[in-house]
């Protein structure tokens, strides 16, 4: 292997949705260096800054029925007892909840949490507040998902953050989808929350280091056995 290869494999591929606002942000470092080369050494900073924030590297991901995986890259902010959303259609008791909140610094491509079928999409205009806040979850601009297992249905949100101006979605309503599976983004530093089914006891802590589509969240199935995995 030459070193060129080592090189690039080191360096994440980008997601699409990120072309237009590197090519933006390149732009005009050019015409900062035109105007006082100071202005586009910051510029050319931003630039390299938002190439990372849409990096897409690929993960593997641990498959089994019943494992709940993350759906973002960041910090669990938040394990709790929650109302879910009423555009879920979840009911109207708390279920558990785990937020995962993503930093400017954090890769933001979202990651379906489980395998099963898009049952359900509904977008929601609101605030852009911290969305480490807890009331940000009511607040906030939000775009929900149902997925819906053979056993059971799991709620995913993403929820716009203080800088966050758009929510993508890539899938539809009754497309099927897998564990780890790229279902949409949010730009740029946002929050994700996962509510899952009454009486499932969360795998993480508050504070831990959360990996898109790798770490586990919890385990539907209550089983440790014959787990094998995927790259996506």
């Amino acid at each position: 292997m030459s070193i060129l290869d080592s090189i690039q494999r080191q360096i994440p591929p980008i997601h699409k949705e990120g072309y237009p606002f590197i090519g933006g942000f390149a732009l005009a470092s050019l015409v900062l260096f035109w105007l006082w080369s100071p202005l586009g050494w910051i510029g050319t900073i931003l630039t390299v800054w938002c190439a990372l924030f849409f990096r897409d590297p690929v993960r593997v991901t641990p498959v089994d029925e019943g494992l709940v995986v993350s759906p973002a890259d960041g910090r669990v902010s938040m394990i709790t007892m929650a109302l879910p959303p009423a555009e879920l259609g979840l009911g109207d008791r708390p279920l558990p909840r785990i937020s995962v909140f993503m930093s400017v610094f954090n890769c933001h491509v979202n990651r379906s949490p489980i395998a099963g079928r898009v049952d359900r999409i509904a977008y929601r205009p609101g605030l852009f507040i911290n969305a480490e806040l807890d009331k940000a979850s009511e607040d906030n601009e939000r775009n929900s998902l149902v997925i819906t297992t053979p056993t059971a249905r799991i709620g995913v949100v993403q929820i716009a953050g203080l800088v966050a101006k758009r929510i993508v979605c890539f899938v539809k309503e009754g497309q099927a989808i897998g564990a780890g599976e790229r279902f949409g983004l949010i730009r740029f530093g946002s929050r994700l929350d996962v509510y899952l089914p009454l009486g499932t006891k969360a795998l993480v802590s508050e504070g831990q280091t959360a990996i898109a589509g790798e770490t586990i969240l919890a385990d539907l199935a209550g089983d440790d056995s014959g787990r094998t995995y995927r790259t996506n």
